[in-house]
């Protein structure tokens, strides 16, 4: 039997999802024995290959995460929502509240770091925020989720464990659901 293939990735959010992914420890050598892990922000940024399962941090923010969102369906066959801010949209969503150009004036023209003249700098490396930031689900079809802010490492390992041994894995089982 041939290993299954195993990614990560980190939209909008704050990384406590991938650290609660690290958290799973020793247990990180039984998913090695079934699986190769291909990509993870954590270690590398190289594109992502086809996958069979890819567990997704964070919300779609800004026109970087939804090209990257749209080619991640396209490259998986299970797409796992990782997270309240997969899921809702939770706390990168609170942005939702804000007039956009509120939300550049505060972080690129009146921050304290901020050595501008006034004005939001002109980079074509800054993101292009979206209107709204949105949970996965509002741009892509996800067949899984894990809810939590962050969600559990004993959560996150069940499931994929039952995924890299083909089975659908049931949150009931999980003791220690927490929600954001």
């Amino acid at each position: 039997m041939s290993k299954k293939k195993i990614a990560t990735v980190w939209l909008g959010g704050c990384s406590g999802c991938h650290m609660s992914l690290l958290d799973i420890d020793e247990r990180i050598l039984d998913v090695a024995k079934l699986a190769d892990i291909v990509k993870c922000p954590i270690v590398d940024g190289k594109e992502l290959p086809e996958v069979d399962i890819v567990l997704v941090e964070g919300s779609v923010t800004s026109d970087e995460h939804l090209r990257e969102i749209l080619h991640i369906r396209k490259q998986t066959k299970a797409l796992v929502a990782l997270g309240d801010c997969a899921v809702t949209s939770n706390i990168t969503g609170m942005r939702n509240y804000f007039d956009l150009k509120e939300v550049f004036d505060t972080a690129y023209v009146n921050a304290v770091s901020n050595d501008t003249e006034g004005s939001v700098p002109d980079h074509p490396e800054l993101l292009k925020l979206r209107d709204k930031v949105v949970p996965l689900q509002e741009v892509v079809k996800v067949d899984f989720v894990i809810p939590g802010c962050p969600p559990d490492a004993d959560t996150i390992f069940y499931v994929l464990f039952e995924f890299l041994n083909d089975r659908i894995p049931n949150l009931s089982e999980v003791k220690k659901l927490r929600y954001g």
